[in-house]
């Protein structure tokens, strides 16, 4: 059964171009709106008569005014800083120039030495910057370089960002918090270097604040910067093949990292939460120590001042092989090498300091170098230098590290053709409250429900060494906009995975096929972290991913990517739209050419009779209704009409009158009488406005009312949904479960996908997720009254339907 496990303790014990928007705002960015989706919300929203404008139309509108650019998104105040509480300090917002003379956006080039964290408790983030600097491709599509402090400066800069699923332009101004003049968050060694401020500003922005930087992990935003997805590694635990791994990761052109946790189980670029007056005090007294420090020491002519490290030096540790403990390094090439006959797997890695390296066999100073040929050392490009980079063999690097992180980059990340890229597929999905929030397989009544994608490997690996037939592919479930809405107390979903394999089928797989098919593969545990993902290797045929959260009834967006190295196919498992037989329909349009109209006169002789005749209309309910129970029972053939039906016409038409027709309080009347009768149901009756459904459902004249055939059409399909409805109201309640409603709906003859029976869920249900008799009946009349109209207006069967604004609006309003 799968566990939940918290990150802290999985991080210890688990294994494992052009930018296509422009935002100005942090809304849009995250890809979601949080609502239902966009056929209903978009009626609800704004309309906007220009496009967003771009960060160059709005940089040549400040040049034109002759203005600096003021984000109205992201103001220079409080809200932008933090959202749990005020600030115990008033902070000072400053452009660059009000900070210090000739300020720069990037001074020979944008490298680690540029970053100095602040006290805001994000080297998770600027940890990731780090690791950016060393692939300079990427950096210029994440850091945009033709942006100035000199030429045409506008005060106003973007920076690229990846979204889930899409590269984001986020366009900021350069106000940033100072306090005693000094930036209070990242800053670079050198005074008059703002590139890795303005880069936080904006990544701050996209979340809705600097506190929402707060604590995380250095992948979630290596993600951010590349498109990629991160696989975590435990070395202890690692696979048998990790080598290959790391080969095939360096083939690719993936980013790599590794680490040595120290004694206290400190994983570098990981960063617990912390008060954020805590946060302020200690940077208070930081600045207050500096400036004593300044008073004594003179640092004119000194370009470079001491800065913070991006880890805590307390937790770096350097260890008697020269590799440091609470400290990551960049794995920038895996190879082999010829030694005495003998081919040795090397790994070639990187300290982000530039210094301090590796002392054992293979370091730049090792005797083994000798006994290699000088070819092999020129392409090996060994040097003896102190560069902070190194070879070590692959023994002696699993031997001392505890940790390896691969950022697998995918095909829109960069346009180039020399590295051999994953094929990526992406969906999109959410889990809604009462639907398809099924929670875990420890919930084999809900698990059923969550969103399910089909998978299908194609194509085996081209592996001579490896004798199976066997598809690699890599799975990575990330939940949307957990960060961005902390403000709101949301908090990251323990959430994972699990894969079956399937065949044949294209719709939603049921609970017995959970309950009698074990997976083939899962998530190695659940988890409270963004992302999680692992690699797995299963033979070609067709498989379906579950996405959950561990518990039910979370509700969220989520975005499933799957990587594979040959050729896949990734899709959503979506019934088709259908209903069995839908019948014909007359409209409100074609009323005047069948409608039995009264004249004046007989409306002024019915007149006198009103009174009278509604008292009878009461007496003839309740006598109607104890023969509908017992017509409900009969089995008389079809076309047959028995003394009881006979009867029940006669009473019928006490209620109707001599048009034989009934309008909506009539049919109310009737149903209710039937209701109570039913003692099983335990239900409140039907309210006015579900029997004027009914009667938009089975008006075919347009009168407004139903006829005695169209009433008993209406009731044989209530007796059809009862039975259903009985059959799900397992413990009497007078009430079925929400997530029975898929089944429920089936049952009746309606294939919905999963977007619809949200919508049922949000307007059906109440609060318990629970829905009553009145309801249920009134989904299934709306169900097939709009079923019916679409095919009417469907004349070619294309599935397409084109109305007018009359049409649309007596479709819509007589429903």
């Amino acid at each position: 059964m799968p566990t939940a496990i918290n990150a802290t303790v999985a991080r210890q014990t688990t294994a494992g171009s052009v930018p296509s928007a422009t935002i100005g705002t942090t809304e849009g960015a995250g890809g979601g709106t949080g609502g239902i989706y966009s056929a209903i919300i978009s009626r609800n929203q704004p309309i906007i008569s220009v496009k967003e404008k771009t960060y160059e139309e709005l940089h040549k509108k400040c040049l034109e005014k002759n203005v600096l650019y003021e984000d109205p998104d992201f103001p220079p105040n409080e809200s932008s800083l933090f959202y749990s509480q005020k600030s115990p300090v008033k902070f000072e917002w400053k452009r660059p120039r009000e900070i210090c003379e000739n300020p720069r956006f990037i001074i020979g080039g944008a490298n680690r030495t540029d970053i100095c964290q602040g006290e805001l408790g994000n080297c998770w983030f600027l940890a990731a910057i780090a690791c950016l600097t060393l692939n300079k491709k990427l950096l210029c599509r994440v850091i945009p370089h033709d942006q100035s402090f000199i030429q045409n400066y506008a005060g106003i800069f973007h920076f690229q960002f990846w979204r889930y699923g899409d590269w984001v332009d986020v366009v900021i101004d350069d106000c940033l918090p100072t306090y005693n003049n000094q930036l209070v968050f990242t800053k670079s060694s050198q005074r008059n270097e703002f590139w890795s401020a303005l880069l936080e500003k904006a990544y701050a922005k996209l979340h809705g604040s600097y506190e929402a930087l707060k604590g995380g992990n250095t992948t979630e935003a290596m993600e951010d910067f590349t498109g990629g997805v991160t696989e975590f590694y435990e070395i202890k635990d690692a696979p048998k093949d990790i080598y290959k791994i790391m080969k095939h990761a360096i083939d690719r052109g993936s980013l790599m990292a590794s680490s040595i946790d120290d004694d206290l189980g400190f994983s570098y670029g990981s960063a617990p939460r912390s008060n954020i007056g805590e946060l302020i005090a200690r940077m208070v007294k930081n600045q207050e120590n500096a400036q004593m420090t300044q008073s004594t020491v003179d640092y004119q002519g000194i370009e470079e001042r001491p800065a913070w490290t991006i880890v805590p030096m307390q937790y770096e540790t350097r260890m008697s092989c020269g590799l440091v403990k609470g400290h990551a390094y960049s794995v920038t090439a895996v190879e082999e090498v010829l030694f005495k006959g003998e081919k040795i797997r090397l790994i070639r890695l990187r300290n982000p300091w530039g210094q301090v390296e590796w002392n054992g066999a293979w370091s730049d100073k090792s005797e083994v170098w000798d006994s290699v040929n000088e070819a092999e050392k020129i392409r090996l490009q060994h040097k003896v230098v102190e560069d902070g980079e190194f070879w070590i063999s692959f023994q002696d690097f699993m031997r001392h590290f505890t940790k390896l992180e691969i950022c697998n980059l995918t095909p829109d990340t960069l346009e180039v053709d020399k590295f051999q890229t994953w094929t990526v597929s992406v969906n999109e999905g959410r889990w809604v409250r009462g639907c398809s929030a099924g929670g875990c397989r420890n919930y084999p009544d809900t698990f059923w429900t969550n969103p399910q994608y089909r998978l299908k490997l194609l194509e085996e690996d081209d592996d001579p060494e490896d004798e199976e037939v066997i598809c690699s592919f890599l799975v990575a479930l990330m939940q949307k906009n957990r960060r961005k809405e902390r403000k709101l107390g949301a908090n990251l979903y323990t959430i994972g995975f699990a894969i079956y394999e399937m065949h044949g089928t294209k719709h939603h797989l049921q609970k017995d096929f959970f309950l009698y098919n074990a997976s083939k593969a899962r998530s190695k545990t659940y988890i409270n972290m963004r992302e999680i993902s692992e690699r797995f290797r299963l033979p070609p045929s067709e498989y379906v991913i579950i996405p959950s959260t561990y518990d039910p009834h979370q509700e969220g967006e989520f975005i499933l990517r799957v990587f594979s190295e040959k050729r896949s196919l990734s899709e959503e498992v979506e019934n088709m739209i259908e209903a069995e037989r839908p019948l014909p329909i007359i409209f409100v349009s074609d009323r005047a050419n069948s409608n039995k109209e009264l004249t004046a006169d007989e409306n002024a002789g019915k007149d006198g009779e009103k009174t009278q005749a509604d008292e009878k209309k009461v007496s003839a309910a309740r006598r109607i209704s104890s023969l509908l129970v017992s017509f409900q029972r009969s089995s008389t053939k079809a076309h047959e009409e028995s003394e009881e039906q006979k009867q029940f016409r006669n009473i019928f038409r006490q209620i109707a009158g001599d048009d034989m027709e009934i309008n909506a309080e009539e049919l109310r009347n009737v149903l209710n009488n039937v209701v109570k009768k039913h003692k099983d149901l335990r239900s409140e009756g039907f309210e006015l406005e579900s029997c004027r459904s009914m009667i938009a459902l089975m008006d075919t004249d347009g009168s407004g009312k139903i006829n005695f055939d169209e009433f008993r059409h209406l009731w044989n399909k209530i007796k059809s949904w009862q039975k259903i409805f009985k059959r799900y109201d397992t413990d009497h309640s007078g009430t079925i479960n929400s997530y029975e409603m898929r089944n429920a709906v089936n049952d009746a003859g309606f294939r919905l996908n999963n977007q619809l029976y949200d919508i049922i869920t949000m307007r059906y249900a109440d609060k318990n997720m629970n829905i009553d008799f009145d309801s249920f009946i009134c989904c299934f009349v709306r169900l097939d009254a709009m079923f019916r109209a679409f095919h009417a207006f469907d004349k070619d069967g294309d599935g397409i339907i084109k109305l007018n604004v009359l049409e649309w609006l007596q479709l819509t309003l007589y429903a």
